[in-house]
Order: C-alpha cells, then structure tokens, then sequence
C-alpha cells in the first residue's frame, strides 16, 4: 500500500471503515496502481478478500504485492484471499466440464447477460468462516475491471445489477467493503460505458479518478488523481467533497503533490 494515499484519504490499515462502496476510474492512463494499493491495503488490515481478476494475472498481482509488503501466495494459502483469475478460468468455462455453473459462464452464453454464478461465487468465497478457521476483520470484494464485462458483451444494466447485490451482500449484510476499478472511455457515443460509470458514481461513498495529464507525458508527473467523498457519515457534514492532487509513480511507492507543487519544479 501507499502510506501517502493513506494520508489523503485518511484512513490505516487498523481502522478500516466498513459498509463502504469505493469506485476507482482511470482515463487517457493506467489507474491499475490504485488497486493494488487496496488489495494489499486490506490484506494487511486482515480482512478476507474475494478478488475478482479480469485483467492480469495471479503472478503479476502477487509480484507487485511482494513490492508493497504483501505475499498473496501466502494470503491465499491460509484462506485469507480468493481470488478469481479471468484470464486462467476462461479457459475452464470452453474446455472443461463443471458440475455447476462456473462464475465466468457468461462467456458460453448466447445472450452474455447472467452474472448470477459470479455473483454466487463471492457470497460463497465471503460467508462467514466456520469457528475452527480464522477469524478475519471484515469482508472485501475487489474488482479489476468491471469495463472487461463490457467488451464482452455484457450490458451496463446487467453489470449495475451485479454490483447491487453485491453491495447487498457485502456492505450491507456482512458489512465488508467493496472496491471496484473501471475505465473511462472518455468517447460519447459509448453509451454503454457511460451508463454503467454514472450508475458506479451514484453509488459510491468514495470516488477515485486517474487522469492522464492534458498537455501529455513528463517524466517527474505521471498524472492526476481526484478525490470526491461522498455521502459523509455526519448529518451536518457537506454532502461531497473533493480534492485534485498529481502523483509520480515510483518502484515501491507512489508520491502525492498540490498541482504545480512536483519536487522537480521547485
């Protein structure tokens, strides 16, 4: 994880907030570093997260992880992290016979719309442990990438529908939080990406945006990140709230600076 990050958005690994619906969007950049911020945010924190991997692989996450202080090699050996490998179960669903529907089954399907058996695997992967197994702080979903559903032929509707009963069963029945990564297209006749983005943002009480930078590449700021709180747990609080800073992406960690402030300019 990111210290820095932590500082911004204030919050530690022992105080984790719970019920909580974060959205993290990318464009015109890779916003992937903002997730493995959270997956290895939340394995410190000794939560069990169930992660849904649609992009990379097992071995590229746990690589990066090790970076950042965790093992996920570890983490899912001692039933602490499921996770989801898309691009390795893809396979699965084509060439190998299940004796119940697989969480990817979509794909075989002629009408890619039913997210029901991936939805069931995450109430499964999240139940309660039993009392002899470990016990965890709360239960996290991580998602990398909801747009993937997208270019697959599932429909925006279909993937909100997927996201609200997770958020039934993970933030509000057991409590846990939800972190999900998805792309801004930034093309307007992309109605579908559009409609799935505004009905992810409705949702959320915590809004993370990557943005390349307008004038393009520099070496010493690799982009922008905006921050929009919403739904604040005070009654009396404002209702959003947001902050812009730019960031360098570094080996091990990432630095947050005011626009116009990087170390390089000054």
């Amino acid at each position: 994880m990111f210290p820095e990050l932590n500082d911004l958005l204030n919050t530690a690994p022992d105080r984790v907030e719970q019920g909580k619906l974060t959205l993290l969007c990318d464009a015109k950049t890779d916003g992937s570093f903002l997730v493995h911020h959270f997956l290895s945010f939340y394995l410190k924190a000794n939560c069990k997260v169930c992660f849904v991997a649609l992009i990379q692989s097992f071995s590229h996450y746990n690589i990066v992880g090790q970076k950042l202080g965790v093992s996920l090699t570890t983490a899912r050996e001692r039933g602490q992290l499921v996770f989801l490998e898309g691009l390795k179960s893809s396979v699965d669903v084509f060439f190998r016979a299940e004796e119940k529907p697989h969480p990817l089954q979509f794909l075989r399907e002629a009408n890619a719309g039913n997210l029901q058996p991936l939805y069931e695997f995450v109430r499964e992967a999240l139940q309660p442990v039993d009392k002899g197994e470990a016990a965890w702080r709360c239960p996290v979903l991580l998602v990398d990438n909801l747009s993937v559903l997208l270019s697959l032929g599932v429909g925006a509707v279909a993937v909100l529908d997927f996201i609200h009963y997770c958020r039934a069963a993970v933030c509000c029945k057991l409590q846990g939080n939800m972190v999900v990564l998805a792309h801004d297209s930034g093309h307007a006749e992309d109605e579908e990406n559009g409609i799935l983005l505004n009905g992810l943002s409705h949702q959320s009480h915590l809004v993370l945006r990557a943005e390349g930078l307008a004038t393009g590449f520099c070496r010493d700021v690799h982009g922008q990140l905006s921050i929009l709180w919403r739904r604040p747990p005070q009654p009396t609080a404002q209702r959003d709230r947001s902050l812009i800073y730019q960031y360098k992406i570094q080996d091990k960690s990432v630095s947050f600076f005011a626009k116009g402030l990087s170390p390089a300019v000054l």
